[in-house]
């Protein structure tokens, strides 16, 4: 196997795959990334055997410059063969492999690397029963990071660890809970045909957050699922995420039908009012802050008995309804107002133990919907 190549575009595609790798693997050669060389182009692969990344490089894009001599194939430890391409001296590198070691030369540098048999290497996932729809890069990208904040990290409940996905036609609702918050996020898509297409399914969180550095830059994204994969296609680039298996808790009960109290303010104030109380709050053992309505007047307090307290009074649009004390943790609020920064927002209160919203400023059919547990104090 010999190729030569431009370096830059080398190391895009080698930066793309390693998304799916980690050093914490019980299959030591999926810590190494496959190469295999054809007469037409270069075709790269990473796994963690939850996601995998196969991206291509073809001898007709001008800007890889790919020259292929002997077509062939390979894996290589991927920390260190991407550590060494970074570091090489020139524009172009070349990589010849004999048997199972590999060369790399580029100017005046030359290293010798061992690799492994590219035989022995898991194969991709199959599809069977395949559902399929073209969606917008931009909307993916919405979806994703509007939801993926209320995603748990904790794995003793996997099933929470992941965005649960519904489509049914041309709609999608998205859903994370941790259950201390709740994201939704509900998009029709736009220049597609999906009225076919009715999934249900629930991604690692941690695959979409690969998948989404993955889509800057594409236009559309071809989607397909299957049994157990969902299958993302961005051109030259495909990223393969395992489902999660399990039902996914009911949501819709979780989130409030009517109001006690709302409160309307421009998310930028409320952000920097709630970062500026965290940093008592985050001075004390339970990290929570309070926000009082009371009489047309929202103050928001944070309180550390080591080293003091904060208080803030909230510059609001509206404050409507009965008198409330609540408690919170800001963290949760943070990331959900960091969504909805640059605009105006409506946070409605049913009482101090129920969960509280927060929906773009007049929205009524919580497609943008952000849900917080409070914090009981006494």
């Amino acid at each position: 196997m010999q190729f030569t190549i431009n370096r830059s575009a080398f190391i895009k595609a080698l930066n793309d795959v390693s998304r799916a790798i980690s050093s914490r693997t019980t299959i030591p050669i999926l810590t190494n990334i496959k190469l295999v060389l054809n007469d037409e182009e270069l075709v790269l692969t990473g796994s963690n055997a939850d996601i995998s990344i196969e991206t291509t490089v073809p001898q007709s894009d001008t800007s890889a410059q790919l020259i292929i001599t002997t077509p062939g194939g390979i894996t290589l430890p991927a920390t260190f063969f991407i550590n060494i391409v970074k570091r090489l001296p020139d524009d172009a590198m070349t990589l010849n492999v004999e048997g199972l070691r590999a060369t790399i030369t580029s100017g005046a540098s030359s290293f010798t690397i061992n690799g492994q048999d590219v035989q022995n290497y898991p194969q991709l996932p199959e599809m069977d029963d395949v559902q399929s729809l073209s969606v917008s890069a931009a909307q993916l990208v919405d979806i994703i990071s509007q939801t993926k904040i209320s995603a748990s990290t904790q794995e003793s409940r996997p099933i929470l660890t992941g965005i649960h996905l519904q489509l049914t036609g041309n709609s999608v609702k998205a859903v994370t809970t941790d259950s201390h918050r709740l994201s939704q996020r509900i998009v029709q898509l736009t220049g597609t045909d999906a009225n076919n297409v009715d999934a249900n399914v629930i991604i690692p969180a941690k695959s979409f957050n690969e998948l989404q550095a993955l889509l800057e830059g594409q236009d559309r994204v071809e989607i397909k699922f299957s049994t157990n994969q969902a299958v993302f296609d961005l051109g030259h680039t495909t990223f393969y995420s395992r489902l999660l298996e399990g039902n996914y808790p009911e949501t819709d009960r979780l989130i409030p039908t009517e109001s006690t109290t709302q409160i309307t303010i421009e998310a930028s104030s409320l952000l920097g009012a709630i970062d500026r109380a965290s940093l008592l709050s985050h001075e004390s053992r339970n990290n929570v802050v309070q926000l009082s309505l009371k009489s047309g007047r929202a103050v928001l307090t944070g309180t550390s008995q080591e080293v003091g307290q904060v208080t803030e009074k909230l510059n609001a649009n509206s404050i409507e309804g009965e008198d409330l004390d609540i408690s919170f943790n800001p963290d949760y609020v943070r990331d959900a107002l960091r969504i909805f920064n640059g605009k105006r927002v409506d946070v409605k209160f049913t009482s101090n133990l129920r969960p509280f919203t927060l929906t773009p400023e007049g929205e009524t059919d919580n497609k943008q919907l952000q849900l917080i547990t409070p914090v009981r104090t006494f």
